[in-house]
């Protein structure tokens, strides 16, 4: 879909840019492509050239032009040839050179030369990396990585009402398996279940969403652990069925984790259910503009520790949703920064029984002067 020129966003990618004494940004990850130009390749070979003062150059595949000239931002597009029968190199060749044709006569530059991760296409879900060459090409650039995390962090009007669509797809993707989940059903058709409602009836939504893609990890009873596939375990009748959950709507994301039970609830589940809440609820009440990142891992995991589980959780507590699911800022004791109005956080505490089981609260939340509005439409706890 082609949404507006978000100038409030390029004109701060702009400033920052200008503090950095920066004359052009060159970004080939495909959330930072999508970022600047609103245009969501399908793999990953795309570039942008993104100038302080002058018109951004959008490079890519010829068999995107459509797509490109629908959506993106830009007036600039030039495009290369997945195949060239008179250019036997690949196509990310072609790319790189269009890139430093377009980068011609900019002095200082900023390429991405510290990512940890990065989004992916539009096609598979397999981000395509960099070269040597790529890098080779623009010596004695400079990381441009923290400044467009700064930029990222705080989110315009617009971005927020394109996660908004991404949380309203997810929490209805919820509902939709609230109203189906079985004691005895595999833990990977709920799954199945949850991501077929997500792309077949998140793709077109509101006639604002053109492709929406759900992720899943579920996982019952005795499954529920961390960083673990689903499997083909039973859905449990009186104990939690966890859902972790992504969903990409047009390259804007959504993270939550959502809890469901087909019978009543077991007391022990009931206890760790209370002591889990009132974490997240005062994660919740401490993320206010000014409140500290450092400070919220700390709180998150004193209270766990306080409920019994000392240690726990191993996953990050915290962190940033946008262009990626899991983007800076991140809460760690280790880190600094504070939290600032319009920033979007994932809040997730978790603790888990040793042997399996065990319990995640998790939804998004905008960041205003009156505290954290919470995203989802859907529940927290353990919804029965």
């Amino acid at each position: 879909m082609s949404w507006p020129r978000d100038d409030a966003k390029l004109e701060r990618v702009r400033r920052l840019m200008a503090e950095e004494e920066l004359d052009a940004l060159i970004v080939r990850a495909p959330d930072n492509v999508l970022y600047l130009s609103n245009f969501w390749g399908m793999k990953g070979y795309e570039v942008v050239v993104f100038p302080r003062e002058a018109e951004p150059t959008l490079i890519c595949l010829e068999a995107s032009a459509d797509d490109a000239g629908r959506a993106a931002w830009t007036r600039d597009i030039r495009l290369f040839r997945g195949y060239d029968e008179r250019d036997p190199r690949p196509p990310q060749a072609r790319a790189l050179e269009a890139a430093v044709e377009a980068s011609d006569g900019y002095d200082r530059v900023g390429l991405e030369l510290s990512l940890g991760t990065q989004g992916s296409d539009r096609m598979v879900g397999e981000p395509t990396t960099y070269t040597r060459s790529w890098f080779d090409a623009w010596p004695g650039s400079a990381d441009a990585t923290p400044l467009l995390a700064a930029s990222r962090a705080i989110k315009t009007t617009q971005e927020v009402e394109r996660m908004r669509l991404a949380n309203e797809i997810a929490a209805a993707a919820m509902e939709h398996v609230r109203g189906e989940l079985r004691a005895g059903m595999k833990e990977s058709e709920a799954g199945a279940m949850w991501n077929a409602f997500v792309h077949a009836q998140g793709t077109g939504w509101e006639g604002k969403v053109e492709l929406a893609h759900g992720f899943s990890l579920v996982w019952s009873g005795p499954g529920i652990r961390t960083f673990t596939a689903t499997g083909d375990r039973q859905v449990q009748e009186h104990e939690p069925t966890l859902f972790e959950i992504w969903v990409c709507a047009d390259g804007y994301w959504c993270d939550h984790t959502k809890n469901l039970c087909p019978g009543e609830l077991t007391p022990e589940y009931e206890r760790l259910l209370d002591g889990l809440l009132g974490v997240y609820e005062a994660a919740i009440a401490h993320c206010r503009p000014g409140a500290s990142l450092a400070e919220l891992d700390s709180l998150i995991r004193e209270g766990i520790a306080a409920a019994g589980y000392p240690g726990q959780p191993s996953h990050p507590v915290a962190h940033g949703v946008g262009a990626r699911a899991h983007e800076p800022p991140y809460a760690h004791q280790a880190g600094g920064g504070t939290i600032e109005a319009g920033m979007v956080l994932a809040i997730e505490p978790g603790a888990y029984w040793d042997g399996g089981g065990g319990l995640r609260l998790e939804d998004n939340f905008l960041i205003t002067a009156d505290g954290g509005e919470k995203l989802s439409p859907f529940p927290d706890g353990i919804v029965r």
